[in-house]
């Protein structure tokens, strides 16, 4: 794997003679005209009405009036969000001054320019998601014929090169499941060029994420995700060579573009985390507590007024010391976060991303295979939630997330390593249904230092085990042979709880 890490500097512009400097800016306003109608299309207003949400003034456009304003102030708005009722804006010193002093404006919060986004580059031909298939179960999906049909899904990423001519997404083109796209990378962009021009490396990674949703190569009889007959709409946010934060706003853009739309899934296979320059400005490892970032509010918003199952990438900076933890907007607690696993044991793979210790809920929220980072995890559960939602088009997307959560095989002890585990179709289905599903867990209390867990069905196999401080914080995750039938558990310094993970059932030790 191999990251792409870019340092983007402070724009100068120069003007006739002189050099003044500008930096971007979120100018969020302080209220909106109620007598404005909101840009949705009817397919939104359905989904909306049929979770119970209704059109609020976050669906409503901006006060032209406010806008007219900054615009006769000097300011050019580059993006106006709805949801955050707010424009990014490139300011001098003394425009955010004269901005500040505007009755309308509650507060201007910098985008700071020297942040990176972390992303993976190789070519979609090396990529080998078919293991993960079989962990996940895909074949139970595929004899009761769910493929996604009927459901829509968006996928915000870097770049789309080669999709068309790609021979794990031809069947997408082919049936036109291509709805629309957008570029809000480089605007100028013809649409006809949108899987054609090559800007940067970066580019192929959403044709890499579609085919983790969707892929399926019938010459090579290989199917590399769930969603196959599903319908998509396609976002550009994220110039690979060019990766800081300022993007966040071309992140909200689309996730707004979408949900007009009646979009219900989205995919975003991104995250932001670490800067390199002023530490006041960049995001800092604490701040990844699910309501800092813009993009983590915005999330959370898509999921609890929209009705938007957003599923996003972990991250991959698990071995990295300076971090370690999950990326922005993973730390939204309304989105269904994705970690990875090794693929014959079920535990952390190296560079997926822990979940904080100090959330007060579960992240990652689940985990699966994938040899290639967390970029394409997110996609094969995004292809699952799709599945179930054409098993029961009425679930919320909350309900979405409960479902997949307690299909996994570790329920219900999960863990800040890899969440809840790896969802399973079989169980997912079933509930999906209203159907009672028998539990795969079991716990025993230990009051002595050390105990031998009789397994005697597992002997010569490999266990994985996660020792913990408490229900969810990991301490140390390892292998371990079951030998004669046995596997032997010593409490370690601070562990609370065990977690002996066997992929078809789970035992917690708690220890007192």
């Amino acid at each position: 794997m191999k990251k792409i890490v870019t340092l983007l500097f402070g724009i100068m512009l120069f003007g006739a003679g002189t050099t003044i400097a500008q930096s971007k800016y979120w100018i969020t306003l302080k209220d909106k005209p109620s007598t404005l109608d909101p840009s949705l299309s009817p397919q939104t207003i359905s989904n909306r009405r049929s979770m119970g949400l209704s059109v609020d003034e976050t669906d409503l456009p901006l006060n032209p009036t406010y806008l007219q304003t900054l615009t006769s102030q000097g300011v050019r708005p580059l993006f106006q969000s709805r949801w955050l009722n707010a424009v990014s804006a490139e300011l001098t010193p003394n425009q955010v001054k004269q901005v500040k002093s505007l009755s309308f404006v509650n507060e201007i919060v910098p985008i700071d320019k020297n942040i990176v986004i972390n992303s993976i580059e190789h070519d979609i031909t090396k990529v080998q998601m078919a293991p993960v298939m079989s962990q996940i179960q895909a074949d139970v999906f595929g004899r009761v014929g769910l493929t996604a049909k009927n459901v829509t899904i968006g996928v915000i990423d870097a770049g789309f090169f080669g999709a068309d001519s790609a021979s794990a997404l031809k069947q997408i083109f082919h049936r036109n499941g291509i709805k629309d796209v957008r570029d809000y990378v480089n605007t100028n962009r013809p649409r006809n060029a949108f899987f054609g021009s090559l800007e940067t490396l970066s580019d192929f990674h959403g044709t890499e994420v579609m085919a983790a949703i969707a892929g399926h190569d019938p010459n090579e009889n290989i199917q590399y995700g769930l969603a196959t007959e599903a319908s998509f709409y396609l976002a550009r946010t994220d110039h690979g060579a060019r990766e800081f934060r300022g993007e966040e706003d071309n992140w909200i853009a689309a996730m707004e573009w979408m949900d007009s739309l009646g979009v219900r899934i989205i995919n975003t296979s991104l995250g932001y985390a670490k800067g390199f320059t002023n530490p006041k400005e960049n995001y800092q490892p604490n701040q990844m507590d699910g309501h800092t970032s813009l993009i983590s509010k915005a999330a959370q918003l898509a999921a609890d007024k929209k009705g938007i199952l957003v599923i996003v990438s972990a991250g991959n900076e698990g071995d990295d010391r300076s971090w370690r933890i999950i990326s922005t907007p993973a730390d939204a607690q309304g989105v269904l976060a994705v970690g990875a696993t090794n693929n014959k044991v079920w535990n952390r793979i190296g560079y997926s991303s822990i979940g904080p210790e100090f959330l007060p809920y579960l992240k990652p929220n689940v985990s699966c295979f994938s040899l290639y980072g967390t970029s394409l995890s997110a996609p094969v559960i995004t292809g699952f939630a799709a599945c179930l939602m054409q098993a029961n088009p009425k679930l919320t997307n909350k309900e979405l997330i409960s479902i997949i959560e307690k299909s996994s095989h570790l329920y219900p002890y999960g863990n800040n390593y890899i969440g809840y585990g790896v969802p399973q179709a079989s169980r997912a289905l079933a509930l999906a249904k209203n159907q009672t599903v028998p539990s795969s867990a079991r716990s025993i209390k230990v009051t002595s230092k050390s105990y031998s867990l009789a397994l005697p069905e597992y002997t010569d196999a490999s266990v994985s085990v996660f020792h913990k401080k408490d229900e969810t914080r990991v301490l140390q995750q390892e292998s371990m042979r079951v030998q004669n039938g046995v596997v032997v558990l010593r409490r370690n310094h601070d562990e609370k709880q065990t977690t002996i993970d066997l992929k078809k059932e789970v035992v917690e030790i708690i220890w007192h």
